[in-house]
């Protein structure tokens, strides 16, 4: 007789890819009080990166960050305060004088930056030079950004929803920057080194 039991897709909380039957998972728990999530093993340096805690590790007290109105995912992968790795895009005291836009577009710049598209325009900027980058908010309910990185011969589109599981994801992409529309040819930021989007943003 044909068993009708099926066991539950898990995904991976980080890259959203579903892990395969018998793939071994890490759990995390990202702010350390003890909700639990699956992590696949191509993830679980970025989980320990961005201050994740393992299951079984001893955990500590959060430090609050500059702003705890995000829920879900989107908010879990904000940098927290700890020292090494990556820096936030802008610094706290600067943070403190930024309009609700200007924290949108540093929040939208910092998810990306913890997601694996760093590394894809990291990658094609080494082979294509430093790119033009802009950040654009969409009007509507729900909160939405758009991060346009474009070079003369290739450019991609991401969308970041702060509220969403998968709060980064590619929207499209192109070869022709005649294809952008002019709403997302604003350049408004660069890349760093490292594939960081950085907002340009005065300094008060």
């Amino acid at each position: 007789m044909r068993s009708t039991h099926q066991a539950q897709a898990r995904a991976c909380a980080i890259c959203e890819r579903t892990l395969l039957l018998g793939e071994r998972a890490t759990r995390f728990s990202p702010d350390g009080r003890g909700e639990y999530v699956d992590v696949c093993p191509l993830c679980v340096d970025l989980a320990l990166e961005h201050g994740w805690f393992k299951e079984g590790s001893p955990t500590t007290p959060t430090v609050a960050g500059v702003r705890r109105r995000r829920r879900g995912l989107s908010a879990l992968l904000q940098r927290p305060a700890r020292g090494g790795g990556g820096e936030p895009v802008v610094s706290d005291p600067i943070l403190r004088r930024l309009s609700e836009g200007e924290l949108a577009i540093v929040e939208s710049a910092d998810l990306f930056n913890a997601s694996q598209y760093r590394r894809t325009v990291a990658g094609i900027a080494k082979s294509l030079g430093e790119p033009q980058v802009s950040i654009v908010p969409l009007s509507g309910v729900n909160p939405e950004l758009v991060i346009t990185v474009a070079w003369d011969i290739s450019w991609y589109q991401y969308r970041v929803s702060f509220d969403s599981a998968q709060p980064v994801r590619l929207e499209q992409r192109g070869h022709d920057l005649a294809e952008l529309d002019a709403t997302f040819t604003g350049w408004n930021g660069h890349l760093d080194e490292t594939g960081r989007v950085v907002p340009d943003i005065d300094r008060i």
